[in-house]
């Protein structure tokens, strides 16, 4: 499982120019069933997302991806994390 921080780079005011890509890139990994929550980091300085099945190395291919990334909007930070615990509802995702 894997915590990715994006957060807001010196070029943040281009955030407009690459919003429509930036949600088309979040809505890919949805339907792909890598993303499993997506939101933003208060007090607006980035976003977040929680991603599964899926490796490091490819994960972070996926994340060069993204319109923000690509046009250096965000900085992008991928965490890697191996649940132990979960609620029972989030079950699925312990190892």
């Amino acid at each position: 499982m894997f915590i990715v921080l994006l957060r807001f780079s010196k070029n943040k005011d281009q955030v407009g120019e690459f919003l429509e890509g930036h949600k088309a890139w979040i809505q890919r990994g949805f339907d792909d069933g890598v993303f499993l929550l997506a939101g933003t980091l208060k007090p607006m300085v980035g976003g977040g997302l929680l991603a599964h099945n899926i490796t490091a190395e490819a994960l972070q291919a996926r994340v060069n991806e993204d319109p923000f990334v690509a046009e250096d909007v965000v900085t992008a930070e991928v965490i890697e994390m191996s649940p132990s615990r979960a609620d029972k509802r989030l079950d699925f995702l312990v190892d």
